[in-house]
């Protein structure tokens, strides 16, 4: 169970990490733009558009990655001093009652929504002759999907601490320095820090007094 659980946690890894890239197209469209615009005074009326889908591909297809790092905002004032046990088990509430059913309409939803455009041959109204964004609508019910695969994930998780009384393991993506390889890697004693504190509050003292 545990290899399928990290399987999903790589796989939302590689969607997320493949689809950051859109920061560097859109980033590169943003300055094109607006070099043509004011240096070459011919703007283009399909940036805008491309703009907005990028941008919304990349959010979108973001969720599932952000997910599986357990990177989503949480109101964690209290949250972090509560024992494993607690916690799952106000994560497995919130899940069932709010997640579950919210991504769920959001995929149903998001599959309508890109049938419909699909059938139509939907183009933007923003701009005349907008470009097409039937396929950026498809994204929607495909993020939708990931974001569900991985918060099914996050259930079992959960219910593995409810049963342990510690949370699984994940997949990681940034490791975190370790303080005491960096006091290795510099040849810094904890002795030598305490004398420099000691040295750095004398100075300051000493400043004061003056």
């Amino acid at each position: 169970m545990q290899k399928l659980l990290l399987f999903v946690d790589k796989m939302s890894t590689w969607v997320g990490h493949a689809f950051s890239w859109l920061i560097v197209g859109l980033t590169l469209l943003i300055s094109w733009e607006v070099f043509s615009r004011y240096a070459l005074d011919n703007p283009h009326a399909w940036a805008f558009d491309a703009m907005i889908m990028l941008y919304g591909t990349l959010f979108m297809m973001a969720g599932a990655y952000t997910l599986a790092k357990n990177g989503h905002v949480r109101g964690d004032v209290l949250y972090g001093f509560f024992p494993p046990r607690l916690q799952a088990g106000l994560d497995l509430a919130l899940y069932i009652l709010f997640f579950i059913p919210g991504v769920i309409a959001l995929a149903w939803a998001g599959y309508t929504y890109a049938a419909e455009s699909w059938a139509i041959n939907e183009h933007s109204n923003i701009t005349a002759e907008g470009p097409p964004i039937y396929p950026f609508k498809t994204i929607i019910p495909i993020a939708g999907a990931f974001l569900l695969l991985q918060g099914i994930v996050e259930i079992v998780r959960c219910v593995t601490c409810l049963k342990q009384g510690d949370w699984p393991s994940r997949e990681e993506d940034i490791e975190e320095v370790d303080v005491d390889k960096l006091k290795e890697m510099v040849h810094v004693k904890d002795s030598a820090i305490m004398d420099a504190d000691k040295y750095v509050v004398e100075q300051e003292r000493e400043g004061a007094r003056k």
